[in-house]
């Protein structure tokens, strides 16, 4: 998101007084980004409830949960440099509390090890992604890496 607020507000379609009394600084339009983007994430956790297949439905949304960490690096690492460290800590609760439900779901029906947690799994996620951003088709890697892991997720 590179520009002044005017030169953001020019590209939204909005008059420049509207973007600032939304959002007084480049920061606060940075973390209502960003948090919306995991609100986004989250909201798919939920939909993603209704799938019949439980197992599939947390490798889905893990899948979402790498990408959105690749996606996100500049803009995550930017926030926590100069952030306010409620708002880390609030999108992480969030990314938690969402996967927890899909987690809790696929281990009630038996396609998910009752041995791992939503922690273990959000880490193995975040390993991943930046141990591929180097590589010329990191995103296909990191997604390849992944589906390696989850399948030793699985229950036998």
């Amino acid at each position: 998101m590179e520009g002044g607020l005017e030169e953001i507000a020019r590209r939204a379609g909005v008059g420049s007084a509207t973007l600032h009394r939304h959002f007084p600084t480049r920061q606060a339009l940075l973390e209502a980004v960003f948090k919306d983007r995991v609100e986004t994430l989250c909201t798919r956790a939920g939909n993603l409830l209704d799938e019949p297949d439980p197992g599939q439905a947390l490798a889905t949304w893990l899948h979402a949960v790498g990408a959105h960490a690749v996606g996100n690096r500049v803009l995550g690492a930017s926030l926590m440099r100069d952030g306010a460290p409620a708002l880390g800590e609030t999108c992480h609760n969030m990314i938690t509390k969402a996967g927890d439900a899909l987690l809790t779901h696929a281990q009630a029906a038996d396609t998910v090890r009752p041995d791992i947690t939503i922690t273990q799994l959000l880490k193995l996620v975040g390993a991943i992604a930046p141990a591929t951003e180097q590589d010329a088709d990191g995103p296909t890697e990191a997604g390849l890496l992944l589906a390696i892991a989850i399948n030793g997720v699985h229950a036998r």
